[in-house]
């Protein structure tokens, strides 16, 4: 009899589910999207039972493609990273979901820096800088500005655990989720005692931490029934996804890189003890691994920024088939460098290579003999330049190039995986199930957790890469060039932006 492994990633736009085999091989997939709230100018928030019911429809579409839905052996969680989900006593949700790109809290991430006496004794106490992003700055927030709602909640989730809660009842969080909270000491794998008893915080209101494969809990007979499957099935404890779709690229040691390309955009590898991060421009998690960290620039926008311009014209869609597809056609009639117009890409503001919330989206060197195809080839020029920064900022830290690995929505489109290696002058490779992203890297973990792999680099030795685009020479030169002028133009127009 077959058995089957669920992963299950709550992304920024959608829910994905997979269904992997004992071989890690993608037997189905399902996903449904939800809407994204934006109430004023650098917010975004999500309602949490939008997550669930995607997660429902996802699921079900998944079992009902499965030969054997009682063969499935364990589930894996991943999602959005840093969100803030206050739970009253209830275990209600208090107010809408606080997300990732959220920009508002840079006042409080300011006032958290000051009480521990600076950003020297903050990355003391948690080797990271204290970015907008984090759910740390949205605590203080919702204290100062929705005190009700802070002094009626009991308990915080990240949205992925959001989701355990509904399957198991239980109130957990994994190493490397609680990485991205500002609020965890990635040393020692635990949450920072220090930093919380300094801003004041309840210690109750923090959900328990496991490593990322250990199962907390298992699957409630009426979410079973509704789905299909058998009760009881064991949730294991999953990852955060700038995390885990890393990892589901098989970049577990080092040597490698891994490029995601989804909303955000990561640059990232493994380490197998945790680095100092003395000035803090990257972020460092604990990895899926009890014995690894994970290493990683975020930008906050990359595949976001086509989704932006694919949004804005939309009203011209109907008539003019201005679609994805359409879109992308248009940009590869465009010549690398798409004739000198250059895009920033940071259209939420930016967390790395530049620390900046108040950044916005640019773009230079406009005249009339730009067309539309120009636009979407410098969107997408500009996200990936963008990453070669981060890139080059992860190669001073000490991580190694022998291979760069892509993942993410982004990789269906063999433009995006061109212009990739054309920026960075050298060959990608896209793995099997990579596509899948961080619900691939949760099924995986599953497989772990249920002892179907005796460990994380068993799963990841499964892992195979299916593609590999090498770099057009009579273009490397084009974009080393542009690349040199997208670098010095953000120290031109930051004070524009504030």
């Amino acid at each position: 009899m077959a058995d089957y492994w669920l992963g299950i990633d709550i992304g920024t736009s959608a829910c994905k589910v997979v269904a992997i085999d004992h071989r890690a091989q993608v037997v189905a997939s399902a996903s449904a999207e939800y809407p994204l709230h934006t109430p004023r100018p650098g917010w975004s928030e999500q309602d949490p039972a939008d997550w669930w019911a995607a997660t429902e429809t996802a699921v079900r579409a998944v079992i009902g493609r499965l030969t054997q839905p009682s063969a499935v052996r364990g589930i894996g969680l991943c999602g959005q990273m840093h969100g803030l989900i206050p739970l009253d006593s209830a275990d209600r949700v208090i107010r809408p979901a606080i997300l990732w790109n959220d920009q508002r809290t840079e006042p409080q991430c300011q006032a958290i820096v000051a009480r521990v006496g600076g950003s020297a004794a903050l990355l003391k106490l948690t080797d990271n800088r204290m970015l907008p992003g984090y759910t740390a700055g949205k605590i203080l927030w919702l204290r100062e500005n929705e005190p009700d709602s802070f002094q009626r909640m009991r308990r915080f989730l990240n949205p992925k655990d959001f989701l355990r809660l509904k399957m198991t009842g239980d109130h957990v969080t994994d190493v490397s989720d609680a990485s991205g909270t500002g609020l965890f000491d990635v040393r020692r794998r635990a949450w920072s005692t220090e930093l919380i008893a300094a801003l004041d915080l309840p210690e109750q209101i923090f959900p328990r931490v496991v490593e990322s494969s250990e199962v907390t809990g298992t699957l409630r007979a009426d979410v079973a029934r509704r789905w299909g499957l058998l009760a009881g099935i064991p949730v294991v404890g999953g990852g955060g996804d700038a995390v885990l779709q890393t990892t589901a690229m098989g970049v577990t040691g080092p040597g490698l890189l891994g490029i995601t390309l989804g909303t955000a955009g990561i640059v990232a590898g493994a380490a197998d003890s945790c680095p100092e991060n003395p000035d803090g421009l990257l972020q460092v998690s604990c990895g899926n691994a009890p014995d690894r960290w994970h290493v990683m620039g975020v930008t906050l926008n990359a595949g976001g920024a086509f989704h932006w311009l694919r949004n804005a014209l939309a009203p011209l869609a109907a008539k003019h088939n201005l679609g994805f597809d359409r879109l992308i056609e248009l940009a590869a009639g465009s010549p690398p460098g798409a004739r000198g117009l250059l895009f920033l890409p940071y259209l939420s503001g930016e967390r790395c290579p530049h620390v900046a919330p108040h950044a916005r989206g640019t773009w230079l060197g406009l005249t009339t003999q730009h067309d539309v195809g120009d636009l979407v080839r410098s969107v997408l020029e500009g996200a990936l330049f963008n990453l070669r920064q981060i890139l080059d900022l992860c190669v001073t830290a000490g991580l190694g190039t022998d291979e760069i690995r892509v993942s993410g929505g982004a990789t269906r489109e063999q433009l995006w995986l061109q212009l990739l290696a054309d920026i960075l002058g050298t060959q990608v490779s896209t793995v099997a199930g990579g596509e899948h992203g961080g619900a691939f890297g949760a099924a995986l973990l599953a497989g772990v957790g249920t002892g179907h792999w005796p460990s994380l680099t068993a799963a990841t030795g499964e892992i195979r890469t299916s593609a590999t685009v090498q770099p057009n020479p009579a273009n490397v030169a084009e974009y080393e060039a542009a690349y040199q002028n997208f670098r010095s133009v953000f120290s031109h127009v930051e004070p524009l932006f504030t």
